[in-house]
């Protein structure tokens, strides 16, 4: 019994391996447009949109992969539409990742491994804006699998076309 041959699937069976072996700003910029035109943001209302895109790279040492979440925040008076502040971010993690099955390593890497970086990409992000000059900004969780089915039905649509 100690010696059977493992198959593929029994493989699987062992579980996924995932580790995390970095994780750091890739690149950040924040400006603080309100301060750049002597403007005071103290009495006006910060309407805050956020865009958030992911990508994915096989990194040249085995099963590891190399996953950046591109976080882009931008606030604008509610009043005027006037720019209060802009925040570029991208926070990458380097991951190793066994027993993954192929057909199911893109959705994992979309989605498992953004879930683990969020946290620490929240807090850098609310860390930036206070230390701009403006409140914490909390980012709301995000749902990478709906993101992850939005952009596949994205993509099949404009097959479609």
């Amino acid at each position: 019994m100690a010696d059977e041959p493992t198959t593929p699937a029994a493989d699987a069976q062992a579980g996924v391996n995932m580790k995390i072996l970095a994780q750091y700003v890739r690149d950040m910029s924040f400006e603080n447009i309100l301060a750049q035109k002597g403007i005071s943001g103290g009495d006006t209302s910060p309407e805050v949109s956020v865009q958030v895109n992911l990508d994915a790279r096989k990194r040249t040492v085995e099963n590891q992969y190399e996953v950046i979440i591109k976080t882009e925040v931008k606030a604008v008076t509610k009043e005027k539409g006037d720019a209060m502040f802009l925040l570029e971010l991208e926070y990458a993690g380097i991951f190793h990742i066994e027993n993954v099955p192929e057909d199911q390593l893109h959705p994992f890497l979309m989605i498992e491994c953004p879930r683990q970086l969020f946290p620490y990409l929240r807090r850098i992000v609310g860390d930036v804006t206070r230390d701009g000059g403006f409140p914490p900004l909390n980012l709301e969780t995000i749902d990478f699998m709906g993101m992850y089915r939005a952009e596949i039905q994205r993509r099949i649509a404009e097959k479609a076309n």
